[in-house]
């Protein structure tokens, strides 16, 4: 259930096992929740990408009709577009939570997290990624190593709000199409701090 003032993103990562890292409750402090999703079905396929600041505010949506050759690169693929559209429009010093629902992604997005705050940048285990991901996995480990704090988390495909997208890119295509946003964290907060009368000219 949905707590007032959450965005749904939020919730659903709060609830979200995170394979590799323990899920402390100051994990739950992201300012960005990125969730996606990849699908394939005959030869054709889709890329399903949601983001949110964390107090819910829409930063992007996209539904991208996309040609892969199997579920797993599509998965994959997904999860470099939205990692990618995210970083153009955040501080590099952002907390990311990223909910995707195929357990070996999360599996592997935490391990290069833990990986990129090492001195060698080499994963605890060996990471299994297909051969056909080829340069995307590169570019989602240089965009979690990129930003302050990353961590993915796991859910059932059913609860994840990509799904859709991927599953019917023609027919969300309009969503591509929304203005585009850039939402800092702490711009979005309801009192903004007004300096008194006194120093307002200094």
């Amino acid at each position: 259930m949905a707590h007032a003032g959450r965005s749904s993103l939020r919730t659903l990562f709060d609830d979200a096992p995170t394979p590799h890292i323990a899920h402390p409750p100051h994990t739950h402090h992201r300012d960005f929740y990125v969730a996606t999703d990849g699908s394939y079905v005959d030869g054709t396929g889709g890329l399903g990408v949601i983001i949110e600041s964390r107090s819910g505010e829409r930063v992007a949506r996209l539904a991208v009709p996309d040609q892969v050759p199997d579920n797993n690169v599509a998965e994959y693929r997904a999860l470099h577009l939205g990692l990618d559209v995210l970083a153009a429009r955040a501080p590099r010093d952002a907390r990311v939570g990223v909910l995707v629902d195929h357990d070996e992604v999360a599996a592997n997005v935490n391990l290069a997290a833990l990986a990129a705050k090492g001195p060698d940048y080499r994963p605890l285990r060996d990471v299994s990624v297909p051969s056909t991901v080829g340069h995307h996995w590169r570019g989602i480990r240089a965009r979690v190593a990129s930003f302050t704090e990353l961590r993915a988390a796991s859910l059932p495909s059913g609860r994840n709000p990509a799904h859709v997208l991927a599953n019917a890119p023609d027919q969300y295509a309009h969503v591509n199409d929304e203005p585009p946003k850039c939402l800092l964290p702490g711009l979005d907060e309801p009192e903004p701090q007004i300096p008194p009368p006194s120093r307002a000219n200094r």
